[in-house]
């Protein structure tokens, strides 16, 4: 059997067990499997993997690094040819400020917007590259007191803060609010901080009834993310396995 033929195999075993569990997670919720999407996080994974997904059904893939990520789906959108197969590339990373214009021209949704001029940058790229945006804010659930190593080195919104940021991308022409996402902090109890991300989605929702996207749940708590209204999960390791040697 060729490489490429055990790699396909590979993903398609990892694939499929995370389509069951999603499925599972909704049956226990009543919630239809037809409202998540489920992003394949494929940072440091090479664009073959990404093509053999995408021949598996995947439409929408997440990245967190710039020059990573351009050049990789560029590869991609290059080898699917006109229309791109329908893929949805999600820049799920923090992302730098003076990046923020290079990615606006790339990726067709940032999950990870979480400051006005993170805000500004975006919206100059769009208009730069004449494209939209779509954007969540993510929210940085972590309740223990700031001590220097808690939800800045992953960035993040306080809840208290979401809504005024909400208001201001939701009037920037070629950024399209769409919600909100999270990544529940370590060693804490995922539905708990699940609970406190959707009282905010809610409460955005409210305001904007179109940002109804609750992107959260990774590898280990996708079920929990579910649990609680998630329509979006972001999955990396258990589909694609350990990550390769750093590139």
């Amino acid at each position: 059997m060729s490489e490429h033929q055990t790699r396909r195999d590979q993903l398609e075993a990892g694939l499929g067990e995370v389509r069951a569990r999603i499925a599972a997670a909704c049956a226990d919720a009543g919630r239809d499997p037809a409202e998540v999407t489920l992003i394949v996080v494929t940072k440091y994974f090479p664009a073959s993997d990404v093509l053999l997904l995408h021949d598996l059904g995947v439409r929408d893939f997440g990245e967190n690094r710039d020059q990573e990520a351009g050049e990789k789906f560029a590869e991609v959108r290059a080898a699917l040819g006109e229309g791109s197969g329908g893929v949805v590339l999600h820049f799920i990373g923090q992302l730098q400020t003076n990046k923020a214009s290079h990615v606006a021209a790339y990726a067709d949704v940032v999950q990870s917007v979480d400051r006005l001029r993170l805000v500004s940058a975006l919206d100059r790229g769009a208009h730069l590259a004449n494209r939209r945006l779509d954007v969540l804010l993510q929210v940085d659930l972590d309740t223990r007191p700031d001590d220097g190593a808690t939800g800045a080195a992953r960035g993040g919104l306080r809840p208290e803060e979401v809504l005024g940021l909400a208001d201001t991308v939701a009037v920037r022409d070629l950024l399209r609010l769409r919600g909100v996402m999270a990544v529940a902090p370590l060693g804490a109890d995922p539905d708990a901080a699940f609970v406190r991300l959707r009282e905010v989605a809610d409460g955005i929702r409210q305001r904007h009834p179109g940002a109804d996207w609750m992107s959260a749940g990774m590898s280990g708590d996708l079920e929990a993310a579910v649990r609680h209204g998630a329509t979006h999960l972001r999955v990396g390791t258990a589909i694609l396995g350990s990550r390769p040697s750093l590139l």
